[in-house]
């Protein structure tokens, strides 16, 4: 399947061309950027405005096989000159954050941090190249952001103003369900014909550096299921493994409380629903639960249960309603034990066999 470019490598494609064709006064209809991920990515430039003191031009986004909305969307950036330093702005159709918990500050543009580093290596080194010495201010935008950012969670998480430029690797990886299923099983196989009883399985890395540093646990020898965690209980019944342990963050094993066994947003979004109710049941007043159900993260939510001193009996609760969905999924063919984290706040919650299993994984 075919890869693409995220909204983030297009801006920093952009921002270089539109830089170049200021600072040299050549026009330029191609340029080359190497992504975060190490892939070249040479990018033709479009709708290309010269004036003497600014050069806007853009980049349209090619998400691969990805299906991917931000797809055939133009993304600008407009280079002008400023007395000193690299400014970087957003404009039309970049979002602006609104509420806290986000990649970025309250009241920035929402370009995230690796795009945001991508933009101003790019820029830099062009001046470099040119031997300019003064600062350049640089405004990302995207004419079709606002209408694009309806079919995103933008305004859910309180980003007003249109799409987010995103991306940590510059590159869109195709989203193949039945192939990533595929990889899982594959992983699952592998542990299982080198006579493995038990697996341990994470959504992903997220939270390795804490499960390195807390249980001396690698979370890359763990079979990362993704978003897939029913798909993936399925298949360790059927593969005829005895136990196995869920590891992961609340912003993704607080959705299986609520009995969701895919945790794609696109699947489903009830994060500070969930935690509210849990809070409810635990002590918690209508002035906590609402301010969870105005947060944009569980990481935000974490803070508020702290706050309240419910945070030990909320996860207790939340635990149980985990445990609940995840075994009434095994049916009864297997042990399903489950520890939950959170990078600030540390391990949430655990399962009665959780840790006694985590030691068996740890030693295979």
């Amino acid at each position: 399947m075919r890869h693409g470019f995220t909204t983030g490598s297009c801006a920093a494609a952009a921002a270089k061309a539109a830089s170049y064709m200021l600072l040299t006064g050549k026009e330029k209809t191609t340029i080359q950027i190497i992504t975060p991920k190490g892939i070249l990515f040479e990018a033709t430039i479009q709708n290309i405005c010269r004036r003497e003191d600014r050069v806007s031009c853009s980049v349209t986004k090619d998400g691969g096989d990805d299906p991917d909305i931000t797809t055939g969307a133009d993304v600008y950036a407009t280079v002008s000159f400023c007395e000193e330093g690299i400014r970087l702005i957003g404009g039309e159709g970049v979002g602006k954050v609104t509420k806290p918990g986000l990649d970025q500050p309250v009241g920035e543009a929402a370009i995230n941090r690796v795009p945001r580093q991508m933009i101003l290596s790019e820029v830099e080194e062009v001046m470099a190249f040119c031997d300019y010495q003064g600062g350049l201010t640089v405004e990302i935008s995207v004419p079709k952001g606002v209408e694009l950012a309806e079919k995103t969670f933008n305004p859910r998480l309180g980003i007003v103003g249109g799409i987010s430029i995103l991306g940590t690797t510059g590159i869109v990886e195709p989203m193949s369900k039945q192939a990533l299923l595929d990889t899982i099983r594959v992983e699952l196989s592998q542990q299982k014909a080198l006579g493995y009883p038990v697996v341990c399985v994470s959504p992903g890395n997220y939270g390795q550096a804490f499960m390195e540093e807390m249980f001396s646990y690698n979370l890359d020898k763990s079979v990362k299921c993704s978003n897939f965690i029913g798909e993936t209980i399925d298949m360790v019944v059927e593969l005829g493994f005895e136990k196995m342990l869920l590891t992961g963050h609340i912003g993704k094993l607080i959705k299986v409380a609520g009995g969701i066994m895919n945790t794609h947003s696109k699947e489903g979004d009830c994060r500070m629903e969930l935690l509210a109710c849990a809070a409810l049941r635990s002590g918690g007043d209508a002035g906590v639960c609402r301010a969870i159900l105005e947060s944009v993260t569980t990481q935000e939510g974490v803070r508020l249960l702290k706050e309240a001193g419910i945070l030990e009996k909320t996860m207790d609760d939340v635990m149980k309603k985990i445990m609940f969905y995840l075994n009434r999924r095994g049916a009864g063919n297997i042990e399903i034990e489950c520890m939950m984290y959170e990078n600030e706040s540390g391990l949430l919650g655990k399962s009665e066999g959780a840790l006694s299993l985590l030691e068996v994984c740890k030693k295979m």
